[in-house]
């Protein structure tokens, strides 16, 4: 593998250019790159151009660089969140068919909850999250579920760092946010209203793999009216279906996510 003069590879910068592109900003300028790359111009363009002729990246026709097909292709292909998208699928769609808003599916990434699965209505309520969008654990209630249930050292990690606030409702101390996590721990699931948005709140439950692992979250991001805590029981019910379905190891049949009528999830 060739390497630059400072000792960084060829396959290290081409990381740093693929790594400059956004969910917000899917197509960059060559310059643009650079900048965020930190790399020269004449790089960053060279890499650019080894990388459109790989498919890794493509060229619009104004001469933006957007992300290639080839790229998604691998990605997808190598993916460990694929198997747990595909065994999630079903019971998304279920709560989204009962509750008709925001349907989720999250998992830890650092010190972020990445969404990897959404499911939207068109008159849904305002969510900022989306397909391999990011938002930092404290600040969700699929983050919180996540967070309550991860090693201590991410924990400390994120206690210790700075606690961005979006809305007055917004956990932004760490004393508040290890309460919460305690709450989650004890009561199984995470309720977050006006916490991203003052309009919206979040419910979120953990997903459990084979070992009984937190693998993921589910949630639902509903209106702030007050009633979101009623979402719990088929969030549960749709969680422990995901959860049958990734022990099993194959597509097991599928139990209705709607909540059970003795009111016992």
């Amino acid at each position: 593998m060739s390497r630059a003069a400072t000792g960084e590879s060829s396959l290290a910068r081409a990381v740093r250019v693929i790594a400059a592109f956004t969910p917000d900003e899917p197509e960059l300028r060559v310059s643009e790159i650079a900048r965020r790359s930190g790399l020269h111009v004449a790089t960053a363009s060279r890499l650019v151009a080894e990388l459109v002729t790989h498919g890794l990246l493509e060229r619009g026709p104004r001469r933006e660089v957007r992300v290639g097909v080839r790229l998604w292709e691998l990605a997808a292909r190598a993916s460990p969140t694929m198997s747990l998208r595909d065994a999630a699928l079903p019971y998304l769609e279920d709560v989204h068919a009962v509750v008709g808003q925001h349907t989720q599916l999250g998992v830890l990434d650092g010190t972020d909850v990445l969404f990897v699965e959404r499911l939207s209505a068109r008159d849904a309520i305002i969510n900022y999250s989306r397909i391999a969008g990011r938002i930092p654990l404290h600040l969700s209630s699929s983050g919180q579920v996540l967070l309550a249930h991860a090693p201590h050292e991410l924990q400390n990690r994120v206690l210790a760092g700075t606690l961005e606030r979006h809305t007055p409702r917004s956990v932004a101390t760490p004393e508040a946010l290890r309460d919460a996590l305690d709450s989650v721990r004890r009561t199984g699931y995470a309720v977050l209203p006006g916490h991203l948005h003052p309009d919206a709140a979040g419910v979120a439950v953990p997903v459990r793999g084979a070992l009984n692992e937190v693998v993921a979250a589910l949630s639902v991001i509903v209106p702030n009216d007050g009633r979101a805590q009623a979402n719990v029981p088929v969030l549960l019910a749709a969680a422990r279906g995901i959860g049958r379905t990734l022990s099993a190891g194959v597509s097991a049949p599928r139990t209705s996510a709607r909540a059970p009528s003795s009111g016992t999830p």
